[in-house]
């Protein structure tokens, strides 16, 4: 769109922060009554908390049953159809039985349409939550502390029982870190996962999941190692142990996946003419299954099949507190990846369908999500991108299809499960592995991130290479102390500039980047393009005496050793008015003798005539000292003066200050005023002025006069009052 040039003309007083606040009648700001109403309670205000609490009891009853329910019924159903070998395989992915992603496909799905605010997004079983689930029960339950004496052999069912025990406890502890969480109204930690943090932390949990399902795909026995460069570790025993490889594993695996990846290849070409998509997972376990159970794959060719799935649900357990401790770091960093990931996808989706996400409600149903699913012997759960594409795009309106997928999961578990039997594990892995076809493949992110922002680019490769090598709890951490870290550095490293002003125009701009602002003649303009805060007000100081052409410091320096010099000249006429003070007084005691003859009176005269002369240096000397003042001046001490006699500090970047950026401030007044330099500040914004007051900032030196509504109207004043402060440094500028 071209702009048309229109001129406009704008007639109003030159403005200081104190002519600003009388004439907009400023007061103090209107603090928040939030507090106030806390322990107040009305009928309406606990309507209203429970409608904020338990969102459903404000959409359902308001819920276009012939609009959506077909929609809604389609999608849950398609949906479950994904859930279902997904919860079997992200089980198995967690190291533990596969029934239990069943379990944590149904009792989360439930809570969440509760809770929830998002109405899209399919809560249930996901890879990169499984895997640092199975990191944590691998770790703290592995295969050689379940080793039978008699015959070095796994004992599975003790080994499970203790893993599952683990996995929700875990559970438990990442729900009441989420619900406390979204209870104090923290859901603005995950601003702190940049979207470079997060897709190169899932990029590198993508490949840590497909390392961890190499050994159902050639089915080895590895001895799991955890911690640092576990990694490595894997994948060098895989390498050394394919030798050992099941022949009938490795085709199971590969039929699997070359069938999955054909299904979605026609789902992709077919999209516009099927209503729904081909559910090719789930086609993959019932062929594989009947294939499996028809062929005695386990008894004729030793591939590991999933084993007996229990019919029904189980009943609750209380969590183990013993374990708490050794659980409550990986906890707290699944807590704040699972939410990442489901708010992300959340706002997704709210932003493209027009509606609202209430990130810390959100915090609070995934934490209820996971904390009931805990007692139910869930697993900690997030959301899936993959389900909710399919959730969406299949009609999904609301977390009705949620509800409807859930309950086709629990017709699953108490009737259906134990077809699944004979399911290759093969084939649960070759699942997950295609299903990483997307995260993978955000490998790509790396070319677009070094064209737009190479720190971006940094901070995506730091995440994907400290995930990969430091695992997936201490690698996120080093992950976010270098996004921050990051994030100081650059705010100590600003970009510092001139600015001049564009012609006929109020504008100011850095000269060095448009060719036709000028430097107003007298007048400096800086800008910081950071806020000026502890890390960065020295380097602030530096810069902008740098950039003033000037050597501040040194020309202090040679002023202040000339007014020594001048005082050590000053000081022996100073001794001779003391002196001559007490020559006058034996005087006037000596003309009290009676026996004057006329020899004395001579030489009294001489002696008055030269006193005389000692008082009149005496005067000579004190209208040097008053002349003082002029003497000072760089001119008169033959120093070179600055080309400007005024200093306007552009501030509008500033969102906050502290002491140090105080003092910086009050720091610059004082050396520029000995420069005969008048230095005014410009264009605070409000919280920057109170908290400027706050601190005592202004005094009788610097007053609210010295700080102006914009650049523009501190240039004018300058202009208007050229070496204002030039009598006296230290005195206050007067206007």
């Amino acid at each position: 769109m071209e702009l048309k040039r229109r001129d406009y003309h704008v007639e109003r007083p030159l403005l200081s922060q104190e002519q600003l606040e009388e004439l907009g009648r400023r007061g103090s700001a209107a603090g928040t009554r939030q507090g106030r109403t806390w322990f107040q309670c009305s009928r309406a205000q606990a309507r209203a908390l429970l409608l904020r609490r338990l969102p459903v009891l404000a959409w359902l009853p308001r819920y276009p049953v012939r609009d959506w329910l077909l929609g809604d019924m389609l999608s849950g159903l398609s949906v479950a159809i994904m859930q279902l070998p997904q919860g079997l395989a992200y089980a198995l992915l967690a190291g533990l039985p596969p029934v239990f992603g069943l379990y944590s496909s149904f009792y989360p799905v439930f809570i969440y349409f509760l809770f929830g605010t998002s109405r899209h997004i399919s809560v249930g079983t996901f890879a990169v939550m499984s895997v640092m689930v199975g990191s944590v029960t691998e770790s703290l339950a592995p295969d050689k502390d379940f080793l039978q004496a008699l015959n070095s052999t796994v004992d599975t069912k003790a080994r499970d029982t203790a893993r599952v025990q683990l996995a929700s406890t875990l559970s438990v502890l990442v729900g009441l870190f989420q619900v406390g969480l979204g209870l104090v109204h923290f859901g603005f930690v995950v601003t702190y996962l940049s979207e470079p943090l997060v897709r190169g932390y899932t990029t590198a949990a993508s490949v840590q999941v497909f390392v961890s399902q190499l050994k159902y795909v050639f089915g080895l026995h590895l001895s799991s190692p955890f911690g640092p460069l576990s990694l490595i570790y894997t994948v060098l025993e895989v390498c050394r142990k394919l030798p050992q490889s099941v022949v009938g594993t490795v085709v199971t695996a590969v039929v699997a996946g070359v069938v999955l990846v054909v299904v979605k290849m026609l789902n992709d070409k077919l999209r516009r003419h099927l209503p729904m998509p081909l559910p090719g997972e789930l086609l993959t376990l019932i062929g594989a299954t009947g294939i499996s159970y028809g062929v005695g794959l386990k008894q004729r060719f030793g591939v590991d099949v999933v084993g007996n799935i229990p019919v029904g649900l189980v009943p609750p357990a209380a969590p183990s507190p013993q374990l708490f401790a050794k659980l409550v770091g990986n906890a707290f960093t699944i807590a704040v990846v699972g939410f990442a990931i489901a708010i992300s996808l959340g706002k997704i989706f709210a932003l493209r369908h027009g509606y609202r996400v209430d990130s810390n409600q959100e915090l609070v149903a995934l934490g209820l999500s996971n904390l009931i699913g805990g007692i139910f012997q869930c697993f900690p759960v997030s959301c899936s991108m993959s389900r909710s594409l399919v959730q969406e795009s299949t009609g999904g309106n609301t977390q009705v299809a949620g509800a409807i997928s859930s309950l086709f999961i629990l017709i699953i578990i108490i009737k259906l499960g134990e077809l699944f039997q004979d399911l290759p594990k093969a084939v649960l892995a070759a699942t997950i592995i295609v299903n990483l076809k997307g995260m993978l493949l955000q490998v790509k992110d790396i070319r677009p991130l070094w064209r737009a922002n190479r720190v971006d680019l940094l901070i995506w490769l730091v995440t994907f290479v400290a995930t990969l090598l430091l695992n997936l709890d201490l690698g996120l951490a080093v992950a976010v102390v270098f996004s921050l870290l990051l994030v100081v550095v650059r705010t100590q490293l600003p970009h510092y500039s001139i600015l001049g002003q564009v012609p006929d125009t109020d504008v100011y701009r850095d000269v060095a980047e448009y060719s036709e602002a000028r430097e107003v003649p007298g007048v400096k303009v800086f800008r910081s393009s950071a806020t000026v805060y502890f890390a960065n007000a020295e380097l602030y100081s530096d810069a902008l005496k740098h950039r003033c052409g000037v050597d501040v410091d040194d020309l202090i320096s040679r002023k202040r050793k000339l007014l020594r010099k001048q005082e050590l000249k000053l000081k022996p006429l100073r001794k001779k008015a003391a002196a001559s003070k007490g020559t006058s007084v034996a005087i006037d005691v000596n003309t009290s003798d009676g026996n004057i003859d006329s020899g004395n009176v001579g030489g009294f005269k001489a002696k008055q005539v030269s006193t005389e002369n000692e008082l009149q240096d005496t005067a000579a000397s004190s209208q040097e000292e008053a002349k003082a003042p002029d003497v000072c001046t760089l001119k008169a001490l033959g120093l070179p003066q600055p080309d400007f006699h005024s200093l306007v500090l552009d501030l509008g970047t500033l969102s906050f200050v502290d002491t140090v950026c105080l003092k910086s401030l009050k720091n610059i007044f004082r050396d520029f005023r000995e420069i005969e330099v008048e230095v005014y500040m410009a264009a605070c914004h409000t919280p920057v002025v109170a908290q400027l007051e706050a601190g005592q900032f202004f005094d009788a030196s610097i007053t609210k006069q010295h700080l102006f509504a914009s650049v523009h109207d501190a240039v004018i004043f300058a202009l208007q009052h050229p070496g204002s402060n030039q009598v006296s440094p230290v005195l206050v500028t007067k206007f």
